[in-house]
């Protein structure tokens, strides 16, 4: 996790790329800086990795940590709007969210073991090199790397996804790409997740969180309140089978980003707009901007 000066150092790249509309910029600091090459032989070995003993045993401590994880650090959250999974299509699926901090993919946990499917969670490839417990938990908890390399997206990604899929998962794939620390607001999404989703004719699993301050302050830092979360969960995006891939990629795009637009708008009683106010980091008690209204 980030405390102090690396935290305001972050919510300052928040604040200059939400008010350029950079909705994909690399806000974090000190993310591992690699080749194309090193990310792909990165990767190569984790897969090759993942068929050994060992790697199958380690699988099995990172689930059963993973799952003490969600219980104990986001047990807490508040789930609404399960009733729209009554119709599900039995089988696998795409879990899309706002991605918020490093730990956003617990409340997903939960939301995939109250709806019984397993989860897989795309992750960019250098976070199979992040320090320390977050590195173990990266490669045991049933990841899928993504590395931006065509011949990797075209023939590898689709195979580990289709595979997840066909064992009943639900697949957590972040449409905004890059973390941004406990931002709030929904970012302007990228096709990869629909495109997947219309490829392996699966719905789409539409969610937005709601961050919410509470009361107390964080002990390792003042200038933070704790949080919680409520995961709302919107209706389900289906594939046209009338559309290409293409198509449907683009129209189910739109579809998720009108939806987690408007839950935000009706959670945090404002319109969205991107220009940046200190509000839009939730818990902080700091100050870059005025605060006008919206």
């Amino acid at each position: 996790m980030i405390f102090g000066d690396n935290r305001e150092a972050v919510i300052k790249n928040i604040q200059k790329a939400a008010n350029d509309r950079d909705f994909t910029a690399k806000v974090e600091i000190g993310d591992p800086q690699m080749s194309l090459a090193e990310r792909l032989q990165l990767v190569n070995d984790y897969w090759q990795r993942r068929k050994s003993f060992s790697s199958k045993f380690n699988n099995h401590v990172g689930h059963a940590l993973f799952d003490a994880l969600a219980k104990t650090l986001v047990g807490s959250t508040e789930f609404r709007g399960l009733e729209n999974l009554n119709n599900l299509p039995i089988g696998g699926a795409i879990l899309t969210t706002n991605h918020y901090n490093q730990i956003d993919s617990l409340p997903m946990k939960l939301l995939a073991d109250k709806m019984h499917h397993p989860l897989s969670i795309v992750i960019e490839d250098t976070n199979l090199k992040l320090p320390g417990f977050f590195r173990y938990l990266m490669n045991y908890v049933g990841t899928i790397p993504l590395v931006q390399s065509p011949s990797y997206i075209a023939n590898e990604f689709p195979k580990h996804l289709s595979h997840a899929l066909v064992q009943n998962n639900w697949v957590l794939i972040y449409p905004e790409q890059e973390m941004w620390w406990n931002y709030r607001k929904p970012r302007k999404l990228q096709r990869g997740a629909y495109y997947f989703a219309a490829k392996q004719n699966v719905p789409v699993i539409s969610t937005f969180v709601e961050i919410k301050d509470l009361p107390k302050t964080e002990k390792k830092d003042a200038n933070f309140y704790e949080t919680s979360y409520v995961v709302h969960v919107l209706p389900p995006i289906f594939p046209d089978v009338s559309l290409s891939a293409n198509e449907n990629a683009h129209q189910m795009m739109q579809q998720d980003y009108q939806q987690k637009v408007a839950a935000y708008e009706k959670i945090y009683g404002k319109k969205l707009n991107y220009d940046f106010l200190d509000w839009d980091i939730a818990g902080w008690r700091g100050h870059l901007t005025s605060d006008k209204a919206e």
